[in-house]
């Protein structure tokens, strides 16, 4: 005697009954891209259908972000000037704090996230202040700066703060200086295991973040390394990350399984820009059916562990969902 799987595939209610992963709309947050300027909305050649966008194209946004039943966006800034450490990030007038508060003022209900990080406010490319003599970040001058940031944030009324770069000690010195000022409810979600990966290309068209020399590879995850990669985000939830996260998302599914198997903790993925503009391409190509595919990908984050899914795929993922 056998088993007979297909007894519960035969019948389509049946097959929809015994499913045991299913995507949400509620799952999902979207990048947006925001810069200076006012009517601006540039479509970036690398990622179809994703843009840079002045703050009232921003709102234009959210309204169709939330007629679509999306309700959380994460922010990434596009600064005019740039300078040796980010200054504009740490400016309550700059360009993210300005975001923040107009899309919290227009629109309440969207859930803000922001991305914490220096890479797009430095005029080197690379995620915080130099160390002359190694020529990487400088760790702990970094970390200083990373709290200040957040606070800026915070005070322009950000929901969630996600730090990116990959710091020793970024979840510490962050959760202290916001506990410190008044902002013990504001949660972080940690790029806790970010590796240094090949899959960023396009998001360096449109964030304008490539570094202007080496790679950054003495601080982001060496790919080849699953043990390590756990223990990055078992540190950050040691030191306070509400949220896990792993990035990217579609050649990581066995750490995204690892990760969600040693924490309770809600883990996110981001599904990032090689991956996206992947799919679009082969599409634009004829080679696959880009919106099968495209579901089949989310729902195998989905099933990995993934609680949350970055994706620029979201809006088009609700119109099917």
């Amino acid at each position: 005697m056998f088993k007979r799987f297909r007894r519960l595939r035969i019948n389509p209610v049946l097959r929809d009954l015994v499913q045991e992963i299913r995507l949400d709309i509620n799952d999902f947050i979207y990048p947006l891209f925001v810069r200076n300027g006012e009517g601006v909305k540039n479509e970036i050649a690398s990622m179809p259908g994703v843009y840079q966008m002045s703050i009232d194209e921003i709102l234009k946004e959210c309204e169709e972000l939330k007629s679509l039943g999306l309700k959380a966006v994460i922010l990434f800034g596009i600064p005019d000037t740039k300078d040796s450490v980010g200054s504009e990030a740490l400016c309550e007038h700059g360009i993210i704090a300005r975001a923040v508060r107009a899309i919290k003022e227009t629109h309440p209900d969207m859930f803000v996230v922001t991305d914490l990080c220096f890479c797009e406010y430095t005029d080197h490319g690379h995620c915080g202040v130099l160390d002359p003599k190694l020529q990487t970040v400088d760790n702990d001058s970094t970390l200083t700066l990373l709290a200040e940031q957040a606070i800026v944030h915070a005070k322009a009324g950000a929901d969630m703060i996600a730090p990116s770069g990959m710091m020793d000690g970024m979840i510490t010195a962050i959760r202290a200086r916001l506990d410190e000022a008044g902002f013990s409810h504001i949660p972080i979600m940690s790029y806790s295991t970010k590796f240094a990966s090949s899959y960023y290309g396009p998001f360096r068209d449109v964030a304008e973040s490539a570094p202007s020399f080496g790679d950054r590879r003495s601080y982001q995850m060496n790919p080849a390394n699953r043990r390590e990669a756990i223990l990055e985000s078992i540190e950050d939830e040691t030191e306070g990350a509400d949220i896990l996260m792993v990035k990217p998302a579609l050649a990581y599914l066995d750490i995204v399984r690892d990760i969600r198997e040693a924490s309770m903790l809600p883990l996110a993925v981001y599904n990032v820009s090689g991956e996206y503009s992947m799919l679009k391409m082969a599409a634009r190509a004829g080679v696959i059916d880009y919106e099968r595919v495209m579901m089949e990908t989310l729902l195998g984050f989905k099933r990995a562990g993934a609680d949350i899914i970055i994706t620029y795929h979201a809006k088009e993922a609700a119109k099917l969902l």
